[in-house]
């Protein structure tokens, strides 16, 4: 009797804390969506308040994308290296200085800056997802844990939107609108969650021997900011700039001496042979696929939504209906989330994630024959969002089920960092697309319906290509495993790397 009722007694002490833990991280993950919903409402009224002009609002959400980009993977190797739950409660400390910098900021420059830096907080889903897979690994259920934790974290996420955007413009008129003590309500959230962390969840096992490599990440930064910086003055200063280009170029030219160095380190910044390995190297550049659409296409959206119907096409909806169109997008994101790990128990998390873009590529490619009438849009948005709901959290899942012991931190950030490249990406494609088509519409503030046509398909391409590359993928692949079948993968990211 003993015999049977010690694992049973310690497995079930350790679902009982993972359900403790995702707990806490639920609360986390609600105030992440309210800081990104909850400024959206207030636009018009910051643009006032800080006395600039409807266009400079761009350079908030491009300073936060470039910032990002960057400190992503590196956060993230600090959490592999001295605990997930150490750098989750440092970042949400710079979150948090830097939305009460928000509520007092009261020029153009300060603002910027605070709101750069309170791009900290994208840090946070990839090491709340090294945080679960770590505590499910010890019962060798990692793998399905994450997936199942991950989908409750981007319920969170998206209601956290909903609340940020619905309760914003409310407490704003209830506040008299003063614009410092509505932004005063985030800053409060963002505190609150560091006690949350602090006192609610428990520290990952990090695993020793580890080093930072600085030059490295050094290089990758450089590497980045070349690339995301050239994006975003794409869209900014138009195709015909051609130190645009250049940057973009010189980005991408310098993943080279980039690979090479990274290949001799005994300790990477980032384990290419780890990237190139085929459960790997689909997911990140799944990614970057999805985050075409789901970084890049929701302005478009919504401003062919709000397009008069006098051009052909069109909505002609305002901002209240445009709001319920977001929200009713937002629903169907939590739908796929929930519904991603039944279907992954049903069939496999490979063909989960295959039928996930798949469905998303439905739902934008159906835009083209089908986008004149509001029930059509809504059904297109809603196909589209069950696909995306269930990526958000489950790329970063399995990529810390394909990566080692050591790595899940790194592997689930590099997620949002190729995400948030796509997204620049479309951001700049799209902004460069709909601009050139707007002297063909018939009201000035219009863009052309070819250009949203392009939009569309360039989205449900991209989705396509990914469902198409996960067919790559091993067909077992993030299953769950026993603790020590990791253990040889674990030991070769502290061996000295042999050049191939």
């Amino acid at each position: 009797m003993s015999f049977v009722k010690g694992p049973t007694t310690m497995r079930g002490s350790a679902i009982g804390v993972t359900a403790s833990l995702v707990g806490f991280l639920f609360v986390v993950e609600i105030t992440s969506g309210i800081l990104q919903g909850y400024y959206v409402p207030l636009i018009p009224d910051l643009v006032t308040h800080l006395g600039i002009h409807d266009a400079d609002f761009n350079w908030f959400e491009a300073s936060q994308l470039l910032l990002s980009a960057i400190v992503v993977p590196f956060l993230a190797k600090l959490g592999d290296m001295y605990g997930h739950k150490r750098i989750l409660l440092a970042s949400t400390v710079l979150t948090a200085g830097a939305t009460w910098w928000l509520a007092f900021a009261g020029d153009f420059w300060s603002f910027l800056f605070a709101w750069a830096l309170q791009g900290f907080y994208v840090v946070w889903l990839p090491l709340e997802v090294a945080l679960i897979f770590d505590r499910g690994r010890r019962t060798n259920t990692g793998a399905s844990q994450t997936r199942r934790a991950a989908g409750l974290l981007v319920v969170a996420l998206e209601a956290g939107a909903i609340i940020g955007a619905l309760s914003a413009g409310r407490i704003f008129a209830a506040l008299g609108e003063d614009i410092t003590l509505t932004l005063f309500l985030p800053a409060i959230a963002v505190t609150l969650v560091f006690f949350a962390i602090l006192f609610g969840v428990p520290e990952s096992e990090p695993l020793g021997g580890r080093s930072l490599d600085p030059r490295g990440f050094l290089m990758l930064a450089g590497g980045l900011l070349l690339i995301t910086s050239g994006l975003t003055f794409l869209r900014l200063n138009g195709p015909d700039t051609w130190w645009v280009w250049a940057l973009i170029l010189a980005g991408v030219a310098s993943f080279i001496p980039f690979g090479k160095f990274e290949l001799k380190q005994k300790d990477p910044a980032i384990d290419l042979r780890v990237l190139r390995q085929p459960n790997m190297w689909p997911v990140q550049l799944t990614a970057g696929l999805i985050g075409i659409s789901l970084l890049g296409a929701q302005a478009p959206l919504a401003t062919y939504a709000g397009t008069d119907r006098a051009n052909g096409y069109g909505l002609g909806l305002d901002a209240s209906d445009i709001s319920t169109l977001i929200g009713a997008y937002l629903i169907s994101m939590i739908v796929g989330a929930l519904l991603f790990p039944l279907v992954s128990k049903w069939t496999t998390p490979r063909i989960a994630l295959i039928i996930a873009t798949f469905l998303m590529a439905l739902g934008y490619l159906m835009f083209l024959p089908f986008h004149l009438e509001t029930w059509q849009v809504f059904l297109n948005m809603a196909i589209a969002g069950i696909g995306s709901g269930a990526l958000v959290g489950a790329l970063p899942a399995a990529a810390a089920a394909a990566a080692p012991r050591g790595q899940t931190g790194i592997a689930a950030g590099l997620t949002n960092t190729t995400k948030t490249i796509g997204g620049s990406f479309a951001s700049a494609t799209f902004g460069v697309v709909l601009l050139m088509g707007a002297a063909t519409a018939v009201t000035s503030t219009a863009a052309s319906l070819f250009g949203y046509m392009l939009v569309w398909t360039i989205c449900g391409l991209g989705a396509l290509v990914a469902g198409v590359l996960l067919f790559f993928v091993p067909k077992l692949s993030f299953a769950d495993v026993a603790p020590d079948e990791d253990l040889p993968a674990a030991r070769s990211t502290v061996e000295p790397a042999e050049i191939p």
